[in-house]
């Protein structure tokens, strides 16, 4: 119904989304370490988008009937945008407390690791396999680097 190679663009548009999000956020918040650790979560987004890309251009076309990948992507878009992948509505400015944007931020970066959890039945290939894995452990990461700032906080 749909591909892997639909399912890589769904995770390239999760992390530009991060990344767009998090460098716009980093913009709008006057700590300095807080800055710092979004500028370096947008920077850990762009490191992703960039590994997903490349494992897109190594998978080889399935020959779809071509009114069927279409359904399988508009299908697969529309599950996957009513999640909170999205972040474009977030008014940063509008929360008071570093602690609601950390709760944000977290909340994205877990909603992302689900979803990459939900590719690796879908991945054959071992070392793609073992590449996802190390992804999801950063994301993984990035929350618990957010939830120590929160602890701190």
């Amino acid at each position: 119904m749909f591909s892997l190679k639909d399912i890589i663009d769904i995770a390239v548009q999760i992390e530009q989304n991060g990344e767009r999000v998090y460098r716009r956020a980093a913009g709008k918040i006057e700590d300095p370490s807080l800055c710092s650790l979004l500028q370096w979560l947008a920077d850990e987004e762009v490191k992703h988008m960039e590994w997903f890309k490349a494992l897109k251009d190594n998978i080889a076309d399935t020959g779809e009937h071509p009114e069927e990948a279409k359904f399988g992507r508009d299908l697969l878009q529309n599950a996957v945008g009513s999640q909170s992948f999205a972040l474009e509505d977030a008014d940063f400015s509008t929360m008071d407390h570093i602690q609601d944007l950390i709760n944000l931020v977290m909340e994205f970066e877990n909603d992302t690791v689900l979803f990459y959890k939900m590719l690796q039945p879908l991945i054959e290939d071992q070392k793609t396999l073992e590449q996802l894995h190390a992804v999801i452990q950063e994301e993984e990461n990035h929350a618990q680097c957010l939830k120590k700032v929160l602890s701190e906080s």
